[in-house]
């Protein structure tokens, strides 16, 4: 599969987890992220993966002209594109860590852009490279569980849900042409972006407590297989749904005991 992978920030992270999994799985990749700072840590971190040299792009997914050019990038490199993985999302400090009913409009515009908003602008983006896949492409976005009100996470989580909610919107515009979008909703994990929620640790620490089938907060490879799947033609009949990959956690009415 040739696979678009956005958001790379550390080793730790799920992004980085999917590329490393496809690339052993056989499959080529495209990394992106912002121009700047998290462009070059992006840069660094591509050395590590398996096979090099591994293709990046700078790309914005606030900038409409970024996405076009990525895209059109892209499409000097391949004929077609099989998957994306949306693994994008930021939210201005007074956004997250209880200052929710404080929150100005512009930051929590910002957290809805990038988090939410940019899925939609992603997918379109690249529409007709994935319209072009031979067996129908796949479009998969992170998420973490927006049914519910967590601590600390206030406005990452209004975010998310309109991520969520876009899933099932796009998935209705874009099936019609062999794209299928879906998320995946997965516990956390200590990652450089779960790091920098204040408080984060008072939802990751006990996750595992209240999984069934366990939880470690320091690994993000369990997510990666179920997210190339997602992409791949096995998932065919799959769209505008989200997947829990949280060890059971979401299924459980209580502690467990």
């Amino acid at each position: 599969m040739n696979l678009l992978i956005t958001g790379i920030t550390t080793q730790s992270s799920i992004a980085y987890a999917v590329a490393e999994h496809a690339m052993e799985q056989g499959h080529d990749v495209v990394l992106t992220n912002p121009p700047g700072r998290q462009f070059s840590i992006l840069e660094r971190v591509a050395k590590r993966l398996p096979k090099e040299p591994v293709d990046v792009l700078p790309l914005d997914v606030t900038d409409p002209e970024q996405i076009t050019t990525a895209a059109d990038k892209v499409a000097t490199h391949w004929d077609h594109v099989d998957g994306v993985l949306h693994s994008i999302a930021y939210a201005p400090g007074d956004a997250l860590g209880g200052n929710f009913l404080n929150t100005s409009w512009e930051d929590v515009a910002q957290a809805i852009h990038v988090s939410g908003y940019s899925l939609k602008a992603l997918a379109v983006g690249f529409r007709k490279l994935m319209a072009a896949a031979p067996n129908g492409a796949g479009v998969v976005g992170l998420t973490f569980d927006a049914s519910v009100a967590w601590p600390v996470y206030d406005w990452m989580g209004s975010a998310k849900a309109v991520l969520e909610n876009s899933t099932r919107y796009l998935a209705r515009d874009l099936g019609p042409e062999g794209i299928r979008v879906n998320t995946i909703s997965a516990g956390p994990i200590k990652s450089l972006a779960g790091g920098s929620i204040p408080g984060f640790d008072q939802i990751a620490d006990r996750w595992g407590e209240s999984a069934p089938a366990g939880w470690n907060t320091k690994d993000s490879s369990v997510v990666a297989d179920p997210a190339l799947f997602l992409m791949s033609p096995g998932a065919r009949g799959i769209t505008g749904t989200t997947l829990h990959v949280d060890g059971g956690y979401h299924a459980m009415g209580s502690p467990l005991a």
